[in-house]
């Protein structure tokens, strides 16, 4: 029987048969407003809701923002990093700012990985984390591409060493077809893509999973919504092209 590791995020446990193999680290790669920082930090809530430490590594936004985005959903994880149950890392601000000198876990210099794996070490155990969400993993290589992969799996064996399932967040540009840098797809235990796509001058949401270690998942491309309680996936729908129109059909 495989161990896994239940998101909570409504559908998307039924569409990987039951949940994230555990200590599998997942890609989860998207453009811009496609939903991944909410489908992160709900992971990481829907943990804690299940006695299941965590932390989050904030690299492209301010801890103090990341508490503020997090409590529009009603996700107030204040109480939990008073209690030790949760942590973020700050490997945005590089301690300047009076907010900044009040954070517990401060990566000084965001673009050394090194450091930030310390840092990260350092939270996981003192908090006990079982998940971790990296937003996003892509702002260490974005310069330096071709490292990408060898970023990737060291994280890959830093994370699964110390027993964590985890999601690294991957930006990708609206039209590119890829993960977020050369290779990392084959470095990942996972991988989730996250799409936002016009049609006749409509928005629309869709996730796929384009692969997943250790149990079969949906072959399918599922429509879901961003809701004021997160995001809510289709798992019993798909999202089909016919011609010009899209349509939704019950599987």
């Amino acid at each position: 029987m495989v161990e896994r590791v239940k998101t909570g995020i409504p559908g998307f446990d039924e569409i990987v048969y039951g949940g994230i193999p555990k200590r599998n680290v997942v890609l989860l790669s998207g453009g811009p407003g496609t939903g991944k920082t909410i489908f992160g930090q709900q992971y990481l809530w829907n943990g804690l809701q299940m006695g299941e430490p965590g932390v989050y590594v904030a690299l492209e936004e301010h801890p103090v923002q990341v508490r503020i985005n997090m409590r529009q959903f009603g996700w107030d994880i204040r109480s939990y990093e008073q209690q030790g149950y949760f942590a973020i890392v700050d490997a945005f601000t590089g301690g300047i700012g009076e907010a900044a000198k009040r954070e517990k876990y401060v990566v000084r210099d965001p673009t050394d990985v090194g450091e930030l794996i310390d840092v990260l070490k350092a939270a996981i155990r003192d908090v006990g984390a079982m998940r971790v969400v990296i937003d996003s993993v892509s702002t260490l290589y974005l310069t330096k591409p071709s490292v990408a992969r060898s970023v990737v799996l060291l994280l890959k064996r830093v994370l699964s060493g110390l027993g964590t399932t985890s999601i690294l967040i991957s930006q990708v540009s609206v039209t590119e077809r890829g993960f977020g840098g050369p290779g990392v797809e084959h470095a990942a235990d996972g991988i989730v893509r996250l799409d936002l796509n016009e049609f006749n001058g409509e928005l629309m949401r869709s996730i796929i999973v384009w692969k997943m270690r250790g149990t079969k998942h949906s072959m399918k491309r599922h429509p879901f919504e961003i809701t004021d309680k997160g995001i809510i996936i289709y798992h019993n729908k798909v999202l089909r092209i016919r011609g010009a129109s899209v349509v939704f059909e019950q599987i």
